[in-house]
């Protein structure tokens, strides 16, 4: 564990979170009226989640959600990001809104509150409800009123009490793994025309339920979004380095899905970037009258999930290193993601150069080899290490003058992984998917120093990867 060095802690104000979302933890699949989403139908797919895994249980968090607030609490956090299941909302996506579903999310709500912590909702992580994918899903045009009406009821009934918002959660993720790599719901490999189109209607549902939480909140809105953060760093601070890492960190890349300003230039300024336009070419979207002032709605910060980074191509590559190029044997997760502290540093400071608002990290963490020891304890020495050289070059770019506002970790506790089922393990908190014991993990009480300091028991200066 690291020894407090009495670091210049983070600026008063500054929120800690943890965060979640609803397919991965609630479980209840069928509870109180809740009808099945895309992840319910691909999970049954033989072959596509690891170990044939579901989200039937995940973490029983449905019924087990005052455990779990405790747990936050306990931690001291001040903040809980997570997500409202749209099929539990609105069984089959459109139509008769369902009380027992709201009900469920006013428990959480209130009972947050009840501990001082701030709830942070998320209208969309992913789990779309399968009627609506039978009607096309994110190709069909009419899923930006579906998405606002859905939006409507969630904000009528808890916006008395929640003030902050996100519309979407990593739409480049939703587009590209389940629409062009078919690797996630609803495994869909489509033409590039037609994913860019359902990544065109994605922006302008985002856009309109930014319209409706406005039109509809009862109390003053805090309203964003949390894409991903493809991050570019440089390999030293010379200026020209540095710059060559913006230019790469806001270019459109090979044309693929994952990429910064194709999701978030129509959202903040209001266009296509150039270099996307360019290389799309006849497969960018038709743009209608009035799609792209739909889009640009104000928002009052950004989110941004940032993992890890892409180390900088120089020129003398000669295209020959691939984007995730790294030396031989760098530090990676269990997800083979590369550790890249620094990406918490320049991927703030390029996304609020450009953008203008407030940054908030909305997700970061790693999967790690997380196991019950002999003693009854998680030993995870990995995540402490991960998340302190993270933080430390976050709470740089603070000191820097970058408008960073807070940090949510991903996540409160391990849950169901996506594609990867119940394997990879994200958690501060460990769960026994037999038992459904959870376990605080060292990291957890940790972390929670870490909140008590705001971040003064940080290491004084970042310590290097190797």
């Amino acid at each position: 564990m690291i020894a407090p060095l009495h670091s210049t802690p983070f600026d008063d104000g500054f929120i800690w979170g943890v965060a979640s979302s609803s397919f991965q933890i609630e479980g209840a699949v069928s509870a109180d009226g809740r009808t099945r989403s895309i992840w319910d139908d691909f999970t049954r797919t033989p072959g596509v989640v690891k170990g044939g895994d579901h989200g039937d249980v995940a973490c029983d968090s449905y019924n087990r959600y005052e455990d779990d607030i405790d747990l936050i609490a306990q931690l001291g956090a001040n903040a809980y990001r997570f997500s409202v299941s749209w099929p539990r909302v609105i069984p089959g996506g459109v139509g008769a809104v369902n009380d027992a579903g709201l009900a469920y999310y006013e428990r959480v709500v209130d009972s947050l509150l009840e501990r001082n912590i701030e709830p942070w909702v998320t209208l969309y992580h992913w789990d779309l409800p399968s009627e609506l994918e039978a009607k096309g899903g994110w190709m069909n045009r009419e899923i930006v009123s579906w998405f606002a009406d859905y939006a409507r009821a969630v904000v009528e009934r808890l916006s008395d009490r929640v003030s902050h918002w996100f519309t979407l959660n990593e739409p480049q993720i939703f587009l590209g793994h389940g629409y062009v790599l078919g690797e996630h719901a609803p495994g869909k490999k489509l033409a590039r025309k037609d994913w860019l189109l359902a990544a065109h209607h994605a922006l302008m549902a985002h856009g309109r339920g930014v319209q409706i939480i406005r039109e509809h909140a009862k109390k003053p809105p805090v309203i964003g979004w949390a894409p991903v953060g493809s991050v570019t760093c440089p390999r030293s601070d010379d200026p020209d380095e540095i710059e060559l890492a913006r230019t790469q960190t806001f270019a459109i890349g090979d044309g693929g899905p994952v990429n910064n300003t194709w999701y978030a230039d129509p959202v903040i300024l209001g266009h296509y970037p150039e270099d996307g336009l360019r290389l799309y070419g006849d497969d960018a979207p038709t743009t209608h009258v009035g799609d792209m002032e739909l889009m640009r709605q104000p928002i009052d910060f950004y989110g941004v999930n940032i993992y890890s980074g892409d180390l900088l191509r120089r020129p003398e590559d000669n295209g020959h290193a691939p984007p995730r190029w790294t030396e031989r044997g760098y530090p990676r997760t269990m997800f083979d993601w590369p550790v890249r502290p620094e990406a918490l540093y320049w991927g703030p400071k390029f996304l609020q150069e450009r953008y203008g608002l407030p940054v908030y990290v909305t997700e970061n963490g790693l999967a790690s080899m997380d196991w019950v020891h002999a003693d009854g304890q998680v030993h995870d020495s990995a995540r402490i290490d991960f998340i302190s050289r993270y933080l430390g070059e976050l709470r740089r770019a603070q000191a820097d003058g970058v408008d960073v506002r807070g940090y949510f970790h991903w996540s409160i506790l391990d849950n169901f992984e996506w594609a990867e089922g119940y394997r990879m393990r994200f958690g501060l908190i460990y769960v026994d998917f037999e038992t459904l014991e959870r376990v605080p993990k060292d990291s957890y009480r940790w972390y929670r120093k870490i909140i008590e300091t705001s971040g003064a028991c940080l290491p004084a200066s970042p310590v290097p990867v190797r």
